[in-house]
């Protein structure tokens, strides 16, 4: 069982938690990427590889679960797919529009977990924020994420089967009708501790045979694990983003505890590696401003001389953009969001100093589905989502007409 702090078990792609043990000697084919399942129709099946390609199709393409439906397969293939596989997405508890067009959903993973997915358009793209975890083993003070404590690492099905629920119900079909153009790893969870899971899924992801996005359309976000920041530099090829929130080490240990075990120096250098392996791109720097915490003119001053000093490392102009993400209050929250004017003057004085930067638009926030609002259903196997009932019900007591004031120090 974690504990509070405690990195998870790093999961590899055969894991599967939550499995139907109805359908325990099945392989759900959501879990395989395009060289696994060719290793399945090989060695498991007996046929050859070019009907692998025709399944991932009917599957991410045409989103056909039911192999009688695949209809330029034989007869005797699809009863060997009935006896050895199946094709199990997951479960849509509920779902909900926003004003703005965005689309929330959360799904059901096992019986008592469940997690939140959400589908962002805007002009000329369509965004899907997808969770790597039930829940999150990092405990970043202003996430509503990090309330909820942390269950389990999801599986490579579980990732893909939130694209293939959102791509159905947009009707996206790639190189046709794709109203899916880039997914990002920034919903529920830690990227990196769930390694393996994560980069099989974006191979998917990425696949012509899958949802044919391009690589830098796919965005991993992570918090600072460093060590694996530089194996996805080996492995993978996606656009990285970092969660900073600040630049020097006192308050981003506060912010982001991570940071007292991936200090800003160690993680800056892993950036400019990760960057050195990707020639040409840039590495998004997110940092939510919260009232008088992190949006003050000294702290934008702090993050342009960091931007500087990583653009100069790489000798490369805009290696390094910053996402300025306005903070998303949820209930029980501490902070509060910047006022709009000083959001402006922070980006004014970052621009100034030649760091290219942009101010995030909120999307979502009236069905709690923007940056940092994301809560699915955890099973907590951690005393967090416990601790912070008690806080919030406490804080009540004492505030009944409001949240009261930010406790930056917290």
């Amino acid at each position: 069982m974690s504990s509070p702090g405690q990195q998870p078990r790093p999961s590899t792609p055969d894991e599967r938690p939550g499995r139907d043990p109805a359908g325990a000697s099945r392989r759900n084919l959501l879990e395989l990427d395009r060289a696994g399942l060719e290793r399945f129709f090989v060695e498991t099946l007996g046929e050859k590889r070019f009907r692998a390609h025709q399944v991932m199709k009917w599957i991410h393409h045409r989103h056909v679960t039911s192999f009688d439906d695949m209809t330029d397969l034989g007869k005797a293939l699809r009863a060997k797919l009935e006896t050895h596989a199946e094709v199990r997405v997951p479960q849509v508890q509920f779902e909900k529009p926003s004003a703005d067009g965005t689309h929330k959903w959360l799904l059901a993973m096992d019986g008592s977990n469940a997690v939140e997915t959400v589908f962002i358009p805007d002009k000329g793209r369509g965004t899907l924020c997808v969770s790597s975890q039930v829940g999150c083993a990092l405990n970043c003070q202003f996430c509503s994420t990090a309330t909820q404590g942390f269950n389990r690492n999801l599986s490579v099905a579980e990732i893909v089967g939130q694209v293939w629920v959102a791509a159905r119900h947009l009707g996206n079909v790639p190189h046709r009708e794709r109203r899916l153009t880039n997914v990002v790893m920034m919903g529920m969870g830690e990227p990196l501790m769930n390694f393996d899971n994560v980069v099989a899924a974006m191979s998917v992801m990425r696949d012509d045979l899958g949802y044919g996005l391009a690589n830098k359309r796919v965005t991993l976000s992570t918090a600072g694990m460093v060590p694996m920041i530089d194996r996805l530099g080996e492995e993978s090829d996606v656009s990285l983003a970092v969660s900073l929130h600040a630049a020097d080490d006192e308050l981003r240990s506060r912010l982001v505890p991570l940071n007292r075990k991936y200090p800003v120096a160690e993680l800056m250098a892993a950036c400019e590696r990760y960057a050195r392996r990707r020639r040409g791109s840039s590495i998004t720097f997110e940092y939510t401003l919260m009232k008088g915490v992190n949006d003050q003119p000294v702290h934008a001053r702090q993050l342009a001389r960091l931007m500087r000093a990583f653009g100069n490392a790489l000798q490369a102009k805009d290696a390094a953009k910053v996402n300025l993400i306005p903070f998303n209050p949820f209930p029980g929250t501490r902070f509060e969001r910047s006022a709009e004017a000083d959001i402006r003057a922070f980006q004014r004085l970052l621009l100034d100093a030649g760091v290219l930067t942009m101010v995030r638009r909120t999307r979502g926030d009236d069905i709690d589905a923007a940056c940092g609002q994301l809560k699915g259903q955890v099973a907590d196997r951690t005393r967090r989502q416990a601790e912070f009932r008690r806080h919030l019900a406490e804080h009540q007591a004492e505030h009944p007409a409001g949240r009261g004031g930010v406790d930056a120090a917290a």
